[in-house]
């Protein structure tokens, strides 16, 4: 084990020291590879629900990665904190809604994640960036703000129409998003879809502004 490693799960077991320090790393493994059983038996053992690897993970980041239901199921039940962030300010929700994992995303939002951004990179944006249209779907009927603002500047909207889904750009659509808007560069939504080469999504905006 790592000399960071070791420190983490001597802080994660200084309460209990019934538990041998293989634990640990059986436990991220688990996390992993999505081993919900072990997971829960090695958190039921004393282990900490909000344990983070290396790289500041906390198991329900990890889990939610990786598309991992019955883990995040596990992980909630035994109250693993639902705004916990990595290193990069992500959220479990933020990286569910990267990797397009509609049923994760929908876990952790009816247990109460917050689908509205207050610093940085939101999970709209993330959706929106990898043209996931079902999650966008569910952030937004969640109350996530439609022409919320990344830190470059972006919105949803350009987002998705940069990406190769013209069923993301349908989606915000739908919900209204502003097409009409401007990024720091100058450049509205078409522009970006324009630039990428995705025509479909170009027009389907032009037809949204009239054009």
């Amino acid at each position: 084990m790592s000399t960071l490693r070791a420190l983490v799960f001597a802080v994660c077991m200084a309460a209990n020291g019934a538990v041998s320090a293989n634990a640990y790393d059986d436990l991220m493994q688990a996390a992993v590879t999505g081993d919900a059983s072990t997971v829960a038996a090695l958190v039921d053992r004393g282990l900490d629900v909000n344990s983070v690897d290396p790289r500041g993970e906390t198991l329900l980041i990890i889990a939610s990665r990786g598309g991992h239901a019955e883990l995040v199921k596990a992980l909630l039940g035994r109250k693993a904190k639902l705004e916990a962030v990595n290193v990069a300010g992500e959220t479990a929700l933020a990286v569910a809604a990267y990797n397009g994992h509609s049923d994760v995303l929908d876990l952790l939002l009816a247990k109460g994640a917050d689908p509205v951004n207050h610093q940085g990179w939101s999970a709209l944006h993330y959706a929106a960036m990898q043209g996931h249209g079902k999650v966008l779907q569910s952030l937004i009927a969640r109350g996530a703000p439609v022409d919320a603002l990344a830190p470059n500047g972006a919105t949803a909207l350009m987002l998705a129409a940069r990406s190769s889904s013209i069923e993301a750009v349908r989606v915000l659509l739908r919900a209204r998003a502003d097409a009409r808007l401007r990024g720091r560069d100058g450049e509205t939504a078409v522009d970006w879809a324009v630039k990428a080469g995705n025509t479909d999504a170009a027009a389907l905006i032009r037809a949204a502004m009239g054009q």
